[in-house]
């Protein structure tokens, strides 16, 4: 019989668990990893500001085209996604609009792989491997985070099959594991947004910050990592007075 104690620390872990790939899910899948706050949006989608965008949603822009649109539109940069915001009647002969809507271009499949240049839209200047490296290790880090939560939640559903705790320690190594990925992948996109500024300053009246969805990955993180704790303890202290009961018994 399952001491109260160790009930009790499996189902805070199971919680945790799930909050975290709850939260680890939502960032994913959400444009607010990172934004841009233009002073005057508006005034800044002149005939320039319209012909940037052109080029934002085409699918022959560069990092330094779509990049420049999302400084001047109040843009948001997600793992998969950029969005910029723009006037609805965007036409030349329309008169200037206060009524603004966001338009979103996902990042393809290549673009994820793509390489980063040291000038950004510079293809002469030589492939910057920091910079590159960085942004192929966000894209693929999240995804080995949820495939190992996964994985050790089926093996927990094992060990509740065969009524063993023990199989609960794969379960927490596994978690901690996926807190790593997600600790890597939070430091790997700071890394490459500092990298980036660096060669691409933001303008005077532009403010840029981290949104709520590189937050839930950053809350994420310590969830798992608290998750893994409880499994591995719980798993390892109830096999240890297993032991020693049935060394009593016996004796």
């Amino acid at each position: 019989m399952m001491d109260n104690r160790f009930a009790t620390a499996l189902v805070i872990a199971c919680v945790l668990s799930l909050i975290s790939t709850i939260y680890m899910a939502a960032s994913i899948g959400t444009d607010f990893w990172y934004e841009y706050h233009t002073l005057s949006p508006a005034e800044n989608v002149t005939e320039a500001g319209r012909s940037i965008w052109e080029e934002f949603v085409s699918e022959e822009a560069d990092e330094k085209t779509y990049t420049d649109a999302l400084f001047r539109c109040n843009g948001t940069v997600g793992l998969w996604r950029r969005c910029i915001t723009v006037p609805k009647n965007s036409h030349w002969y329309s008169p200037p609009e206060t009524d603004m809507t966001t338009n979103c271009i996902s990042f393809s499949l290549s673009d994820q792989f793509i390489e980063k240049y040291i000038e950004p839209g510079n293809h002469n200047s030589g492939t910057d491997l920091n910079r590159t490296y960085l942004w192929r290790l966000q894209f693929l880090l999240p995804f080995v985070s949820l495939g190992l939560m996964c994985f050790g939640a089926l093996i927990g559903l094992c060990a509740c099959a065969c009524r063993s705790l023990y199989p609960a320690i794969a379960t927490g190594v596994l978690h901690f594991l996926a807190g790593l990925c997600t600790l890597g992948l939070v430091g790997c996109y700071v890394a490459g947004i500092e990298l980036l500024h660096k060669k691409l300053p933001l303008p005077d009246d532009v403010r840029g910050e981290f949104g709520w969805s590189f937050c839930l990955a950053c809350v994420s993180a310590p969830l798992q990592f608290m998750a893994a704790a409880l499994f591995i303890w719980a798993a390892r202290t109830n096999r240890k007075e297993f032991t020693l009961l049935k060394a009593y018994r016996v004796a």
